[in-house]
């Protein structure tokens, strides 16, 4: 049996994206080809947006082929983008509703990070609508050392919302707002000015972003109609959202999010994953609204004030006076407690510089009896 043009295409492609080469039967390879060519035969027209993409183009149509085949070539990834769909995708529909703009706005999110609120890309764009920090605190969001909303699933959807409502009002075009969204306005701007030409699928651009409209595009045809293309899930097989309450939080100093978690009556772990965009160890003294198991509501302040008055009592009982020529590891090791716990109890960093008469709080639990703190008085 003759291997045909598209089954070598559709190795190369597996081994491009780490899949491996495939074990199955050589009929059954052939059918898998069969498979892809099918998928890449569209009914026109083909939307996004409201806008039809131009397949009758030779070249459009093959570079959304490119990004079908490239997608469809790492079907694990393709899995999880479905799984994660139930999750994230109702709250988006709802926000992009609310302001007017197209449904499809929402297989953005999946181009940009496959909808992971930690995914974070080495020019410094996080969360899942991979917003860059400039862009994030220009609609409101925080972004420092102890706070990245970002991070928020549902505050950065918001902004991100926000932002391509306005990219479409400057450039009047859901192709052109989308590759703005990319590579950024002003430089979208300078390309079309330059080169006379406003429609995205004739202008030249960076790569990356001649190839994001048909990426989002690409993930769009697989997700509406995924058994088109192979992908058969039960409806328990899709991921359920979190199910979380708000409840609001007066920080008057910084505050252990340990005892967030103990007053919610869950561990240290929860609140992280339903807070993603609190940093660290510790709240930032300030007024939140965060989330918490429902369980934990019920009693929830009165829990939390408890806590909080029983861990100052502690952390005043529990103090080392630094003594001339100690250091952070020496400390550490005298009362025999891990140096990274030593740095978190007492917010500071690895090459912070400390000196004699400085109070260091070491919390019970982790203290070597036989060596005794010194309290401040002493």
């Amino acid at each position: 049996m003759i291997i045909t043009h598209w089954l070598k295409l559709w190795i190369s492609l597996c081994l491009a994206v780490g899949f491996g080469l495939p074990t199955l039967p050589l009929q059954a390879q052939e059918q898998g080809v069969d498979q892809l060519l099918r998928s890449l035969r569209w009914k026109p027209p083909v939307e996004l947006c409201g806008e039809v993409v131009p397949l009758d183009e030779k070249r459009v149509a093959e570079r959304l082929e490119k990004e079908m085949l490239v997608s469809l070539g790492n079907r694990p990834q393709v899995i999880l983008w479905l799984k994660r769909t139930t999750r994230y995708f109702p709250y988006i529909e709802k926000v992009l509703a609310d302001k007017g703009l197209p449904e499809d706005l929402k297989y953005l999110a999946i181009a940009e990070s496959a909808l992971r609120r930690h995914a974070g890309s080495r020019k410094g764009a996080m969360g899942v609508w991979q917003l860059m920090p400039q862009t994030a605190r220009k609609y409101g969001m925080t972004v420092n050392g102890r706070m990245d909303e970002r991070r928020s699933f549902f505050l950065s959807t918001l902004a991100a919302a926000s932002y391509l409502k306005e990219l479409y009002g400057r450039f009047n075009s859901w192709s052109l707002a989308l590759a703005a969204y990319n590579m950024g306005e002003e430089g979208l701007e300078a390309e079309i000015l330059e080169q006379g030409i406003s429609d995205y699928y004739r202008l030249y651009l960076p790569l990356e972003t001649q190839r994001f409209v048909f990426r989002v595009l690409a993930i769009k045809l697989i997700v509406q109609d995924p058994q088109k293309y192979g992908f058969s899930l039960a409806a328990e097989d899709y991921y359920r959202p979190a199910t979380f309450a708000t409840v609001p939080v007066n920080a008057f100093a910084e505050l252990p999010l340990r005892l967030i978690a103990q007053a919610s009556k869950t561990d240290f772990k929860t609140i992280k994953e339903l807070n993603p965009q609190i940093r660290g160890h510790y709240l930032a003294s300030g007024s939140y609204r965060l989330s918490i198991p429902p369980d934990g509501l019920p009693g929830f302040q009165e829990r939390l004030a408890d806590l909080v008055a029983a861990d100052d009592r502690i952390r005043r009982q529990s103090v080392y006076i630094v003594r001339e020529g100690d250091n952070l590891s020496g400390i550490a090791e005298k009362f025999d407690v891990p140096l990274a716990a030593l740095l978190i109890w007492n917010r500071i960093r690895l090459d912070a510089v400390i000196h004699p008469g400085q109070h260091l709080v070491i919390l019970p639990g982790k203290v070597n009896t036989s060596k005794p703190l010194k309290r401040p008085e002493e």
